[in-house]
């Protein structure tokens, strides 16, 4: 198996759980946060949604300067929209996989804001901190669907929701 194979595989395993993750999320929770310091459902939503782009922006690009492309999230109303754009963005990833090629991956791919350079991973890096991303996102969105009494479904094998325990 090619490492494109392997991330191909691992996106569509955790594509799987995200959109089930994220179909839970109520609507009237958006602006929901547990803690001051916490970011709000929203935000942290539309994060996990998007990350799957990543992927293809990781191997179309050589750079993400922060200066010149300023953060602007997804302007999302409702969870119809919040998983329409995650499967818009889990397209892209997909899709930018099948294009891609094992020499890409060991291409260069830097990180900044401005003259500020943060790191230089090799394209395959980006992808696996992408990939990384949507876990750890998705398992913040787990606690927070949890302190808001939502059953949450399982990631890796069936969650207490789903066992009874």
């Amino acid at each position: 198996m090619t490492v494109i194979e392997m991330f191909s595989k691992e996106l569509e395993q955790e594509a799987q759980t995200t959109r089930k993750m994220l179909e839970r999320v109520p609507d009237d929770k958006y602006d929901w946060q547990p803690h001051q310091k916490s970011m709000t459902m929203i935000r942290l939503v539309t994060h996990v949604a998007e990350l799957p782009s990543w992927v293809s922006m990781a191997l179309t690009t050589d750079e993400l300067d922060f200066a010149q492309n300023p953060y602007q999230p997804e302007k999302i109303a409702n969870t119809k929209e919040l998983v329409a754009y995650f499967e818009r963005t889990y397209a892209d990833g997909k899709s930018g996989l099948a294009r891609a090629t094992e020499d890409q991956l060991e291409q260069p791919w830097v990180l900044r804001n401005g003259d500020q350079i943060y790191n230089t991973y090799t394209k395959a890096e980006v992808i696996r901190m992408a990939l990384s991303q949507i876990i750890h996102h998705r398992a913040q969105l787990g606690v927070y669907l949890r302190l808001l009494d939502i059953p949450i479904p399982g990631s890796y094998g069936p969650s207490a929701d789903e066992t009874g325990f």
